[in-house]
């Protein structure tokens, strides 16, 4: 069956990989991992937004550069960014009563809605049988709903924590599949991976698996 993969960048990072060892993560064969003998996956949609230097990691946006180049040695998949807005707030010390300090905040926008949006065309186009969803977005029940009994397409919705899924997207989802940590360990890219013109693309440092945490 004809399979069109959409991955939330940030909520797969934050929900599944940043306390994983395993960070080098091949989607393709992630999302195989997912599927059954026979699921063709025709594209890759990744949702994500380029980060900024913060004063705690300012070597995030080297890592997630290395990363997106890996990721494009995959001919399916499609990197779709949208924009981080940053703005200074008014936060309590924990703590301390009545102590506030100003703080650097970040937000990311975008991903969500683009999701959904490529997630209703491609599926109101006839562009996949299965609809593999890497996202625990609440936002995304309603698009799931209309995909999966509106349009009558299977939804396969990968879930990332050793948690329960909620009962509507048990209702929604044709149905919700637990990534493992075996599946991420076999869905690691090669250490380094040939790019373009025989190019070697290695992995960050931070994110070798046998790395003490």
């Amino acid at each position: 069956m004809r399979v069109r993969v959409y991955v939330d960048g940030f909520n797969l990072y934050y929900r599944l990989l940043k306390h994983s060892r395993y960070k080098w993560t091949d989607l393709k064969l992630l999302s195989s991992e997912l599927l059954q003998t026979g699921d063709v996956i025709e594209r890759i949609r990744y949702f994500t937004a380029d980060v900024s230097p913060r004063a705690g990691d300012p070597d995030a946006p080297t890592r997630q550069q290395a990363y997106f180049r890996a990721l494009r040695t995959i001919p399916e998949l499609e990197i779709h960014k949208g924009t981080f807005l940053a703005k200074t707030i008014h936060r309590p010390v924990r703590g301390q009563e009545e102590s506030y300090v100003y703080v650097r905040d970040t937000e990311e926008k975008g991903s969500d809605v683009n999701l959904a949006s490529h997630l209703l065309m491609d599926g109101f186009c006839d562009t996949y049988d299965i609809a593999l969803v890497m996202s625990q977005d609440t936002d995304l029940l309603e698009p799931i709903r209309m995909v999966s009994q509106e349009l009558g397409k299977v939804v396969i919705v990968a879930w990332f924590e050793d948690t329960s899924p909620s009962k509507l997207l048990r209702q929604y989802a044709t149905s919700v599949r637990h990534i493992r940590p075996a599946m991420l360990r076999r869905s690691q890219f090669p250490n380094p991976v040939i790019g373009r013109g025989g190019a070697k693309l290695r992995r960050p440092d931070e994110w070798d698996p046998d790395r003490e945490m």
